[in-house]
């Protein structure tokens, strides 16, 4: 395997973007859901939620994804 040294970030390659509509995107864009759950797997708390309007069910869901990032964070 070749490594190659850059001084700057100006004179590496960009990389390639895959071709839109390519059936190769979707495995994919899979692969990478399954590696991000498996470094970070999502924590649910058992039991159904009741909620008087879609505002407060709203702010529940940004709680529970704070209380996630801030989880990720400590470890």
């Amino acid at each position: 395997m070749v490594v190659k040294k850059f001084r700057r970030v100006e004179d590496m390659a960009a990389p390639s973007s895959l071709p839109p509509l390519e059936p190769g995107n979707l495995r994919i864009a899979c692969e990478l859901t399954e590696l991000a759950y498996a470094l970070h797997p999502w924590k649910f708390e058992p039991g159904v939620y009741k909620y008087r309007s879609f505002e407060e069910a709203f702010l529940a869901r940004q709680k529970w994804e704070a209380t996630q990032i801030r989880k990720r964070h400590k470890n």
